[in-house]
């Protein structure tokens, strides 16, 4: 790869929707990634539709879990190379499947997970701040809201 000049064209995108990824195994892709020539990855997290083909309520603790293991791959990985994190909500689990977890049921946990990274972590304020963000008066997080 190095000798390619691959490394000076694009940036790799690291994937990964788990509530329980491998925080160990990421940072040494990363590492990896350095050693080929790559100065900067970035991260994909979810904020939907990664967790099964039939969902139709989006499990905002799942999706919450897995921004925060990335901010732990974050911050045990040299503080220039991350460029990003995309936070993808996707329609379909896969191309060959019906639609699930349409945006509106899952805004509550978009929010959330964007407050999570803004943040660098969860914690009961910011909880508040997306229960008064949404109007909501009890923001559920390990059950299905209504």
């Amino acid at each position: 790869l190095s000798a390619s000049g691959v490394p000076q064209l694009v940036q790799p995108m690291i994937w990964d929707y788990a509530a329980d990824i491998n925080v160990e195994g990421k940072v040494q892709l990363i590492e990896k990634y350095r050693r080929c020539g790559f100065s900067k990855v970035w991260f994909a997290s979810a904020f939907k539709g990664a967790t099964g083909v039939n969902q139709s309520l989006t499990l905002i603790g799942h999706h919450l879990r897995n921004q925060l293991e990335w901010l732990q791959v974050a911050s045990r990985s040299p503080a220039d190379v991350l460029e990003g994190i995309t936070l993808t909500g996707w329609q379909r689990y896969d191309h060959f499947s019906v639609l699930c977890e349409l945006l509106p049921v899952a805004i509550p946990s978009l929010a959330v997970c964007l407050q999570a990274l803004k943040n660098g972590g969860y914690s009961e304020k910011v909880k508040e701040n997306v229960e008064e963000l949404l109007g909501m008066s009890n923001l559920e997080i390990d059950t299905f809201m209504r």
